[in-house]
């Protein structure tokens, strides 16, 4: 009962750590961002559990298919699992399924048994028989013509015979030595598995203190989150009623610039007006004296000449169109207009705009100020979890009950260190035995060798049966000394390689085997195996719940996966999280302190009524009313009637015709005069019309949507305005759920964490399978199979000692003297 209690008090501890942490969030949406929380100490195992025999696998593999020849039936579940739970009752109901199972043991069994009785009584009637001289005891040999060769098969036989005899008592041997050696191999996987148990031990306070310490990476990016209020909760309600009020500022904002280029436009049309009319009438009078001139000049006599009169008259029909063409002393100034849009342009809107979006960006500074209070007290909150966790932390003793289990260890250690010297002496033992029934098997093999060997070397080919040498008549008499000897121990080791194999065999059979199948588990995982009312006995052992999901087979694979004790042990099944401490009330109290949170937005004026005046008194400017159809007819029209670069270009072309004289000069005279005035009157007036055609255009798209865009702009600021002072509470509510979510969220993500660690990370119960893994590989590794292959070496050698028996008697025939022989008269 102590393992029980030291691991009942040892999952408290482990629990601890995940019970007090779990108060401090409730399951969420996921948070904004992932706490890293580090990797978890862990222990390192020492121990490899698993056993590779080497060159003796050989062996093993040889007596494993003996036995799977002997027995190839499949592992019987359910008839073991019906002889367990009627505690053996089952086998008078269900003999025959045991008999048909056991069929090959049985066989097996009775022959062994058989050659046990037999040989002793077959050794006896054949030493009296020898006595009456019978059965080759008669000393007298017939010869024959086979002779030679019969003697040649018989040796060659009995050699062959002992070969295998000496081969199977090696493989004895080999096994007996190899289970001694393996003590070695055993003492330090003992001792392995418990320096794991106590790693194990000495690792888990130190995990669970880590598990608590993170407790401080939750509070700091609470604190910061805290701390920032203003700059993640005021800058996503920020963000949120930009997505309106944004574009209701941007509009008004661009409307400034409209107005400054409404003013701009209506200048530039006012000054190119002006410069227009002026320098309209300027070109009008140079073209008349230039066409006035033109004219007298074409009175000369050189046109009365038939060769001249007709470019003359060329001329003279040209002259009506170099004049003007646009008449914009007609056209309406815009002073009236430039004059509202000046008194417009005395309120400074884009001012009033920059203070709509100062007053609108300030939101992260308001809920920063109205939210301090409630930050504060979730402040004080996290500070009293941080309290609440090192409290429930004392409550439960970790360190001493750990400490109990380090000294049951220990004890437990000290307990098998002490019952080594008679593991010691007691494998001494066996060694003594098995080597005393190798060196049976041994002294008939000497026996056997050194028979074979003299009578082979003291044979004489020419000798005849009563002559025949010393050394072949020892042979022969060595060769009877093994047959007696091997009637002496043949049933003796008989005997004991038969209670070997009919226990060791099963052993290997109903427990090895099924265990390297898992089928071993299928069978102690039955309900109500152990307790005909419990379902699982394991759970009914530690927790008293046998209806508990905890089978053998899970505990092992979880541990084989170096999984947490907790997970593996179902711990949240009885140490429950919600049973003991409520995971909810640390989140809701951190709900109950967001849901006093009011942000009152009401103070942010996005534009204000000197603002909107401003936008509806540009309306009126009267810039709609422009006659724009009249100004880009004229625009259109051109300076002049005539490109006058070209028309002086004609004019010199024209003059080079005619003969030189006064009027060629004159007319090339004229030309010069004309091309001064496009470049002096007409250029800077065509550079004053494009002005006040870009300018006039610029006029008629703003004015043809002025009105509407205002009306909209108008619309949009107030709706912005109406939601910033009306319906903010909802984004406010929205964004306020988010950010509570996010703080809970790190709380969620911290159980996670921890319920995670606990599950794959802290006291990992890899030692608990080792421990299991190492009683198989020293009961079915080490000491069942190296018995398994003594028994089948030796009882190899046994079954040969019978042809053994036949072979020496016939051949010591052949090496022995005898007292008469075959006489033949000539």
């Amino acid at each position: 009962m102590l393992w029980k209690t030291g691991l009942i008090f040892l999952c408290w501890g482990l629990t601890s750590g995940e019970l007090q942490d779990s108060q401090s969030g409730t399951p969420a949406t996921p948070a904004r961002r992932t706490l890293d929380f580090g990797y978890v100490p862990s222990g390192v195992y020492d121990t490899v559990a698993y056993y590779e025999p080497g060159a003796i696998g050989v062996l093993f593999n040889m007596m494993h298919a003996f036995l799977y020849v002997v027995q190839p039936n499949p592992f019987p579940e359910d008839l073991v699992i019906r002889v367990a739970k009627d505690k053996f009752g089952a086998i008078q109901s269900e003999y025959q399924k045991v008999i048909y199972y056991e069929i090959g043991f049985v066989v097996c069994t009775a022959l062994g048994l058989l050659f046990t009785v037999l040989l002793p009584l077959v050794g006896l009637l054949f030493c009296f028989c020898r006595c009456c001289d019978n059965c080759g005891g008669e000393m007298h040999q017939r010869q024959r013509k086979n002779t030679d060769c019969l003697r040649g098969l018989l040796t060659t036989l009995l050699l062959t015979t002992t070969f295998i005899i000496t081969a199977g008592v090696l493989c004895a041997y080999a096994a007996n030595q190899n289970l001694s050696s393996q003590l070695k191999s055993m003492r330090r996987l003992v001792k392995s598995n418990l320096k794991d148990l106590h790693t194990f031990a000495n690792q888990t306070p130190a995990q669970i203190d880590y598990l608590i310490s993170q407790y401080g990476t939750v509070e700091h990016h609470v604190l910061y989150d805290l701390d920032n209020v203003g700059l993640l909760l005021g800058g996503r309600i920020h963000e949120e009623l930009g997505k309106d009020v944004q574009p209701a500022l941007n509009a008004a904002l661009s409307m400034t610039g409209t107005m400054r280029d409404t003013k701009d436009a209506l200048e530039n049309v006012s000054l190119t007006l002006e410069t227009l009319q002026e320098g309209t009438v300027k070109l009008q009078a140079n073209l008349s004296l230039v066409r006035g001139s033109l004219s007298n000049a074409l009175n000369d006599p050189v046109c009365t000449d038939p060769r001249s009169s007709e470019i003359c008259r060329n001329i003279r029909s040209t002259l009506p169109r170099l004049e003007i063409a646009a008449n914009y002393s007609s056209l309406p100034d815009v002073t009236n207009q430039l004059d509202k849009v000046n008194e417009v342009l005395e309120t400074d809107l884009g001012q009033i705009v920059e203070k709509g979006y100062t007053s609108f960006n300030d939101t992260p500074t308001l809920v920063t100020d109205q939210t301090r209070n409630i930050v504060e007290g979730v402040k004080v909150l996290l500070d009293d979890i941080g309290s609440n966790i090192s409290t429930f932390t004392k409550l439960f003793p970790v360190h001493s009950s750990l400490t109990n289990f380090t000294k049951m260890i220990s004890h437990t250690h000290s307990q098998i260190e002490d019952i080594y010297p008679q593991v010691d002496q007691m494998d001494f033992y066996r060694w003594i035995c098995c080597i005393t029934l190798c060196c049976m098997v041994v002294l008939i093999l000497t026996f056997n060798f050194l028979g074979l060997l003299c009578g082979i070397l003291g044979f004489d080919r020419h000798a005849t049966p009563t002559t025949r040498g010393c050394v072949s008549n020892t042979g022969g008499n060595l060769l009877m000394a093994g047959v007696g000897f091997s009637f002496l121990f043949s049933w003796v080791l008989m005997g004991v390689i038969t209670a070997l194999f009919l226990v060791g065999g099963n052993l290997e059979k109903l427990v090895c085997e099924p265990f390297q199948t898992r089928q071993l588990f299928k069978v102690l995982d039955t309900p109500n195996l152990v307790n005909s009312a419990w379902r699982n006995f394991i759970p009914g052992y530690l927790y008293n719940d046998p209806e508990m999901d905890l089978t053998a087979y899970s505990l092992y694979s979880n541990c084989k996966d170096n999984r947490g004790i907790y997970s593996a042990l179902h711990l949240d099944k009885i140490f429950n999280i919600s049973a003991f401490l409520n995971t909810s009330v640390y989140s809701k109290y951190v709900s109950r302190k967001f849901e006093g949170m009011k942000v009152d937005l009401r103070g942010i004026i996005l534009l204000e009524s000197e603002g909107k005046q401003n936008l509806i008194s540009f309306t009126k400017t009267g810039i709609n009313e422009i006659d724009f159809a009249a100004y880009l007819e004229e625009v259109n029209k051109g300076v002049t009637r005539i490109n006058l670069v070209d028309f002086a270009s004609q004019l010199d072309a024209q003059a080079d015709q005619l003969f030189k004289g006064t009027l060629q000069t004159s007319l090339k005279g004229h030309a010069n005069t004309i091309r001064q005035i496009h470049i002096q009157q007409v250029i800077p007036l065509e550079q004053s019309m494009s002005i006040l055609n870009q300018s006039i255009r610029l006029l008629e798209r703003t004015s043809s949507d002025l009105p509407v865009r205002v009306i909209d702009l108008l619309a949009a600021v107030d709706a912005a305005q109406f939601l910033i002072s009306h319906n903010a509470t909802f984004v406010v509510n929205q964004e306020t759920e988010k950010y509570k979510q996010t703080i809970i969220g790190y709380f969620k993500q911290y159980i996670d964490w921890i319920r995670t660690s606990l599950a794959l990370e802290v006291a990992t119960c890899k030692p608990l399978s080792n421990i299991v893994d190492t009683a198989e590989i020293l009961g079915c590794s080490f000491l069942l199979d190296s018995m398994n292959t003594f028994w089948f070496g030796l009882g190899c050698s046994t079954l040969f000692l019978l042809p053994s028996i036949i072979l020496s008697v016939k051949l010591a025939k052949f090496y022995r003297r005898m007292d008469t022989e075959d006489v033949y008269d000539e």
